[in-house]
């Protein structure tokens, strides 16, 4: 008997008609990696002097676009999806859904002007807009146990308001405190949810599995990330942000080996989370060599931020978006190969400039053209997916 394979997925009709604003997750999945794939060439046609930028330019705007441009609207996405289903209480559809994505295209298109006051209003006011967005149905249906997500969307509007009140001179602290914490902040949320759902997928997919999940290791893998998150607010540098890196490195190897990743090889739709949770702590030990000027700090960010946040995003971009419009759980041949493409921007991006310098620049242009075509592909297969109504017939 011929063994079922992940790619024979039953052939399926679309619904007709646009459900763009049906649930957060559509509009957000398809901007963000539309966003995904243009703003990198974008920052290499800034890089290379053919586009100025009167407000925000250079490496500030790259790091602020990947994490307010596309990372953010992906959390908000699936916040509002998933937290219908938390609090069994409705979150933002139809017209409210359709402002909230409009007051992210303007927060794109502003920090490109000279605009500066405009675009500084516009990427505070969207983290804030979607807490207090969050918060309703949260509140409404006493949720507790996810108020911290709340939380941590306003976290982000902090971090916001200081890349924005530094560029325009209101405050002396440096814009890039608020991206690094930023990049913390996002990093715990990655870290919360890949513990919720990796060890349950990990179990569902592959029978016999076996993936658990410590409460002890839980408790100091979460609790590192935001002891790592209080030390870089407070401007922590050297031998002890080092240490505190390493420590937390060692205590994410424990969670996933837990997890057992190796069990999973053959599941696309879930080693890919494995894979990019693998990132993490590499991050922390490049994060910690690079407070000892033994690698480039840009090294360990973009481990983080190309292997672990954008491998855990096209991996849950796609489950959740297969899952809410009544598909199967399983990759086609498209869907896996962005799966490979990510982490091999990762690898490339990181790997090559530390082994050889001298090659850094063909990296960061193999590993952006990666990159691109990774979420270029995403936006094209699910296009039709996200534009329209779930094949089941079901609300969302």
């Amino acid at each position: 008997m011929k063994r079922p394979s992940y790619n024979d997925a039953p052939q399926v009709t679309p619904a007709r008609g646009c459900a763009l604003f049906a649930l957060g997750f559509r509009p957000f999945y398809l901007l963000a990696s539309i966003f995904a794939a243009l703003s990198v060439p974008l920052w290499a046609l800034q890089y290379s002097g053919w586009l100025a930028h009167p407000y925000l330019a250079g490496p500030l705007w790259h790091a602020h676009e990947m994490l307010f441009g596309f990372v953010l609207p992906v959390i908000v996405g699936f916040l509002f999806t998933a937290g219908r289903n938390w609090s069994n209480q409705p979150t933002p559809t139809g017209w409210l859904l359709g402002l909230l994505v409009a007051l992210w295209l303007a927060a794109r298109v502003l920090v490109l002007t000279p605009l500066a006051v405009a675009a500084a209003l516009a990427n505070v006011a969207f983290p804030l807009a979607a807490a207090i967005a969050l918060a309703v149905p949260f509140v409404k249906a006493r949720n507790r146990r996810n108020y911290f997500f709340v939380a941590l969307l306003g976290l982000l509007c902090v971090a916001a308001a200081g890349i924005h009140l530094s560029q325009l001179g209101i405050t002396t602290l440096p814009a890039w405190l608020g991206v690094q914490v930023a990049l913390d902040v996002v990093l715990f949320i990655v870290c919360v949810m890949t513990g919720r759902v990796v060890p349950m997928f990990t179990n569902n997919s592959v029978p016999g599995a076996g993936a658990s999940r410590h409460a002890g290791v839980e408790k100091i893998a979460l609790g590192s990330i935001l002891l790592l998150l209080a030390a870089d607010a407070a401007g922590l540098t050297g031998t002890l942000l080092s240490a505190l890196a390493w420590a937390a490195a060692a205590v994410h190897l424990w969670r996933w080996l837990l997890w057992r990743p190796w069990k999973t090889a053959r599941v696309p739709l879930v080693w890919v989370l494995h894979v990019a949770y693998a990132w993490i702590p590499v991050y922390l030990v490049l994060r910690g060599l690079a407070e000892w000027g033994l690698v480039a700090p840009a090294l360990a960010t973009h481990a983080l931020t190309i292997g672990a946040i954008g491998g855990m995003i096209i991996g849950m971009m796609t489950r959740t978006a297969r899952g809410h419009t009544g598909r199967p759980l399983r990759a086609d041949a498209v869907e896996t190969l962005c799966f490979v493409l990510v982490p091999a921007a990762a690898v490339v991006r990181v790997m090559v400039p530390m082994w050889a310098p001298a090659q850094s620049l063909h990296a960061i242009l193999v590993s952006a053209a990666l990159w691109s075509a990774a979420f270029a592909l995403y936006a094209v297969r699910y296009w039709p997916v996200l534009t329209r109504a779930r094949i089941d017939g079901r609300p969302g």
